[in-house]
């Protein structure tokens, strides 16, 4: 039951990222900058269709990453982690859940990505620091997600030495 939302997130944050790439690319200039020093000049820059590219080809590696192993798990294509997440497990609802909306916030901290590319190329119309809460926020709640998957993993090994006792 649960899985149903974290696909549901999943699959917005995919269309939130591609409406921020499209948007913020239309925005770009022609040579966006990377890296500034402080006084604001650009050490780092490269094309606008470099930038495009990579950030579409790091979307669907990630995104094929993190929706490799549900999707088999889904379909009963990985025949080991069906047998130890069967149909009926809570812990499969929970699994799926996690593997759908940690790929959401894959997702998410890569429009951040885009969005701070931006924020750095168009200083006069957006600040950086404006935005400081949620490229820090990000990190964080990848490093608690991953934390929840431990947590998961050692849930159900402790169910299953209880069911062989």
């Amino acid at each position: 039951m649960y899985y149903r939302f974290g696909k549901f997130f999943y699959f917005f944050s995919v269309l939130v990222f591609l409406l921020t790439l499209l948007y913020f690319y239309a925005a770009l200039p022609a040579q966006i900058g990377f890296r500034l020093d402080h006084e604001g000049t650009v050490l780092q820059d490269y094309e606008k269709s470099t930038f495009f590219y990579g950030l579409a080809i790091g979307f669907l590696v990630l995104n094929l990453a993190t929706v490799y192993t549900p999707k088999t798990l889904e379909t009963k294509t990985n025949q080991k982690l069906h047998r130890l997440f069967p149909i009926g497990d809570p812990f499969r609802d929970y699994l799926l859940t996690w593997f759908y909306s940690f790929g959401g916030w894959v997702n998410l901290s890569l429009s951040l990505a885009a969005l701070f590319v931006h924020a750095i190329n168009n200083q006069e119309e957006i600040s950086v620091s404006a935005y400081s809460l949620w490229f820090f926020s990000i990190p964080v709640v990848l490093f608690i997600w991953v934390g929840a998957l431990f947590v998961l993993l050692f849930k159900k090994i402790k169910s299953k030495r209880v069911e062989i006792n």
